[in-house]
């Protein structure tokens, strides 16, 4: 492998599988968070966007351990792009994930 840099597509595509498969109740309170704060009313909006924000990050602290977790067995070449990758897999395969994700 000398001179080629690794695709990381699959080992993202498995993290995401069991991301999903593992922590479906995370993604479930999310998009019930997010119902709840569409279906609201106006004086409760801010308390139910809260909520929302809240189930977000916790699914966010567990996508950002996994992917920190694999980027430090990396050659620190390659743990750049694996990073921008999983970035970019997160945002098109779990985008309320993302804005979070980024900030970590």
């Amino acid at each position: 492998m000398i001179g080629r840099r690794p695709k990381f597509d699959d080992v993202i595509r498995r993290q995401l599988d069991a991301f999903e498969r593992d922590h479906a109740d995370v993604i479930d309170e999310a998009e019930a968070k997010l119902a709840a704060y569409n279906a609201g009313e106006r004086d409760e909006a801010e308390e139910l966007y809260g909520d929302y924000i809240d189930a977000l990050e916790t699914g966010t602290e567990i996508l950002a351990d996994v992917r920190d977790a694999y980027a430090q067995s990396l050659d620190e070449r390659f743990a750049d792009r694996y990073l921008r990758d999983f970035d970019r897999a997160v945002a098109k395969r779990l985008p309320p994930f993302r804005l979070e994700l980024e900030n970590r």
